[in-house]
């Protein structure tokens, strides 16, 4: 018998990890929760201008984003987050936050935003707390190498 082997398609991962939310979706909620932390009060018009999209498109994610029960959302109406969505969310900006890190720590320089909103979604949680961690010292040692 031969041995299967451990490579897939991007595609075959995302099934055999049976991924509860597409890409698109978590930047989404990514977004949700960003206005949230500011605001509080989010409409989709909003969602639209800030993730360029048009407001049709958001509001199809936005139904399908209420039926995973991660916001509640009625036509014309405010989106909420729901307990599992602010979870998500919370989950979901910390990950941006930690790559933005590091590649700042990494290049010394701005970080792009392009990178980390095509990196993010293929982290896993382990990776991303030793990356926490990994920046933490590479800014320590930068902080400790500047000229006085």
């Amino acid at each position: 018998m031969t041995k299967k082997s451990e490579f897939y398609t991007l595609k075959g991962y995302d099934l055999k990890d049976k991924k509860l939310m597409t890409y698109a979706m978590e930047d989404y909620l990514e977004m949700i929760y960003r206005i949230f932390c500011q605001q509080k009060s989010i409409h989709v018009k909003e969602i639209a201008k800030e993730l360029n999209v048009s407001i049709p498109s958001a509001s199809k994610m936005m139904r399908k984003l209420k039926s995973k029960k991660l916001i509640t959302f009625e036509k014309y109406g405010e989106i909420r987050l729901l307990e599992k969505g602010k979870k998500t969310g919370t989950f979901l900006l910390w990950r941006h936050q930690v790559l933005t890190e590091f590649f700042r720590a990494l290049n010394g320089k701005h970080f792009t935003l392009k990178q980390v909103e095509r990196i993010e979604h293929f982290i896993d949680f382990e990776t991303l707390k030793n990356l926490e961690r990994l920046t933490k010292t590479l800014l320590k040692k930068n902080k400790n190498n500047l000229p006085k």
